[in-house]
């Protein structure tokens, strides 16, 4: 199983367009139901910077099959202050955090 965080910081004129696509992405997700994966996407405090999470079980990461979430990563470069950073996750603990809630 692999988790993956990616966080970048957008240019605050790109923010709500930014959040259609991310909806785009979960609307897509809805109807196509990819097993195995559990994603969740987070605005932090400061309004521009976000967070997605991921969890696949599959080698190769289901979202790439997605359609709504290539055309979410077209010109991510140009919607960004800070390009995405990906990072993967590796639990050292956990109390009460359910797979689940990601």
């Amino acid at each position: 199983m692999r988790r993956i965080m990616v966080r970048y910081k957008l240019k605050p004129e790109r923010v709500a367009e930014n959040e259609r696509l991310v909806r785009a992405v979960y609307e897509e997700l809805d109807r196509a139901r990819p097993a195995g994966l559990r994603y969740a996407t987070f605005k932090l405090a400061d309004g521009v910077t976000f967070v997605h999470l991921a969890t696949h079980e599959d080698a190769h990461n289901p979202l790439q099959r997605i359609a709504a979430f290539q055309r979410f990563q077209e010109g991510i470069g140009d919607r960004c202050d800070e390009l995405p950073a990906a990072s993967e996750l590796h639990e050292v603990g956990a109390y009460q955090y359910a797979e689940a809630q990601l």
